[in-house]
């Protein structure tokens, strides 16, 4: 499975490493995923692979227990 945000689509980001002396390596940034129980709009509950800026932006409600 990809690391990819099901709600925005948020995904790796690629760049370079630059050391002090001015080398160059390629780097990998990860977007900030979390497995959380989303409420559908249909009402249903899901399991979803969610950026934290999209938890806290409040593009998905979370379950109340």
């Amino acid at each position: 499975m990809s690391r990819i945000c099901d709600v925005c689509g948020k995904g790796r980001q690629v760049g370079n490493k630059v050391s002090h002396a001015n080398n160059k390596s390629k780097k990998v940034w990860q977007a900030n995923l979390q497995k959380i129980r989303v409420i559908m709009p249909t009402g249903e509950h899901k399991r979803m692979r969610v950026c934290t800026d999209c938890i806290s932006a409040g593009k998905v409600q979370k379950p109340v227990y």
